[in-house]
């Protein structure tokens, strides 16, 4: 990739340093505590501050709602975040560098035979508040009820609820250790996981972290980052996905 110039350094980052907003709340994505956070995202967000010679900082949240308000209210030039339709009024996302997956979990002793089962009336789903399946699950259910919590897992517990929703490699790993619980297959979403910035960006800084995001996928950079940090380096989008600009 052509060495950047200023002016497209400046729109990216007018302080002089790139804030990048971390979502330590999914752990595929991103891991550690905020004084040392790695993983996928902390890794893509320093090599697009080497890509523009310029420090990185790293906002570090618990949730996605969280580390978008940060992008939407000014305090972070660039975010890893689902791409989602309600998102994309303030977030203007690449192409996605990662693809997981949103699973239910429920009581081995429930009726649901899958995750088609769910959407019934008197059903509750406990979600992550702000989360992207919490959207996704809010916009898409026509029945079921979303119960938001600081964890999908937790407030089906907490409330005693019919189904929990999560990410699917934590959601598994939690159902591994219980004995009461069982997943619900097919996934209900595949969770598109994209670099972001404000919209009100020039179209060459929002076509600048596109390209980035296909040469990183394409390089093996992101499943290699995927695996340095424990996950499955086959959740890297497939290139062909990351070809499109969104803007």
């Amino acid at each position: 990739m052509m060495p950047t110039d200023a002016e497209l350094v400046h729109d990216l980052a007018p302080t002089g340093v790139l804030r990048a907003s971390i979502n330590l709340g999914n752990p595929v994505l991103a891991q550690g505590d905020p004084d040392k956070p790695f993983g996928v995202t902390v890794e893509l967000a320093r090599e697009v501050a080497a890509r523009l010679a310029l420090p990185v900082q790293f906002l570090c949240f618990d949730a996605a709602r969280k580390s978008y308000a940060a992008m939407a209210e000014g305090y972070a030039d660039l975010c890893f975040l689902a791409v989602d339709p309600d998102r994309e009024k303030e977030v203007a996302f690449s192409a996605p560098y990662v693809h997981i997956e949103g699973v239910y979990a429920a009581p081995v002793t429930s009726a649901f035979v899958s995750a088609e089962d769910v959407d019934r009336d008197g059903v509750r789903v406990g979600v992550k508040k702000g989360s992207a399946y919490d959207l996704h699950l809010t916009r898409t259910l026509r029945h079921a009820t979303v119960v938001r919590g600081s964890e999908g897992v937790e407030v089906f517990h907490a409330e005693d609820l019919d189904v929990a929703a999560g990410i699917r490699q934590p959601l598994t790993e939690h159902v591994a250790q219980r004995t009461d619980l069982r997943l619900l297959e097919p996934a209900f979403m595949t969770i598109r996981q994209a670099m972001g910035t404000t919209t009100e960006r020039l179209p060459r800084t929002k076509q600048f972290l596109n390209e980035l995001v296909t040469e990183l996928l394409t390089s093996g950079f992101v499943a290699t980052a995927l695996r340095r940090s424990g996950q499955d380096p086959a959740l890297a989008a497939p290139v062909a996905r990351a070809s499109g600009c969104r803007w």
